[in-house]
């Protein structure tokens, strides 16, 4: 379940790991109402069957339906948050929020000491959701994006809730720069 600072507003939502064969379909069908350029099913599918280290989330309603979804990549000790998305009908009501909470807690309990993502430089709401989760911008990929082009900003967070960091002696420095 949500925590519950959130129920107020998302009440019957849980997260859990994306099945496939239940949910992809919602997945696509939000992807495609979010995003320029949205994964395909074949991006979808081979980031879940082929590529190692991936983990993905959804947040189903009452009913089951799937109203956001996160996908990632562990790739040693960090976090890639490759996307996180929530349907239209459910954003401004703090599941974004509480899926990206629940995904980078997720991988903390899996050892994962630092997450990294990137995001468009447009994308506002985005932006504040990262920041408003502890990440910290340390970078710019200029022309990173394409339909439009458009500049990537990088984001890193440090000590992930149950990660290796939380039981060591805070030497991790800075973040790195892109």
């Amino acid at each position: 379940m949500v925590s519950a600072a959130a129920a107020s507003d998302i009440s019957g939502v849980v997260i859990t790991a994306l099945d496939q064969q239940r949910d992809l379909a919602g997945v696509l069908e939000i992807a495609a109402a979010s995003f320029p350029r949205p994964w395909t099913r074949d991006m979808f599918v081979e980031a879940l069957e082929r590529a190692p280290g991936t983990r993905a989330f959804v947040a189903r309603s009452a009913n089951g339906l799937v109203v956001a979804y996160c996908v990632g990549q562990m790739v040693l000790d960090e976090l890639h948050v490759h996307v996180v998305a929530v349907g239209s009908q459910w954003r401004q009501r703090g599941l974004g929020a509480s899926l990206l909470a629940f995904f980078l807690h997720a991988a903390g309990q899996e050892n994962a000491v630092t997450a990294t993502l990137e995001v468009r430089q447009s994308n506002v709401a985005a932006r504040r959701l990262y920041e408003g989760a502890g990440f910290v911008r340390s970078g710019v990929r200029p022309g990173y994006y394409a339909d439009p082009v458009e500049d990537a900003l990088v984001y890193w967070r440090r000590r992930l809730a149950g990660g290796a960091s939380e039981r060591s002696d805070d030497t991790l420095g800075e973040a790195p720069s892109s």
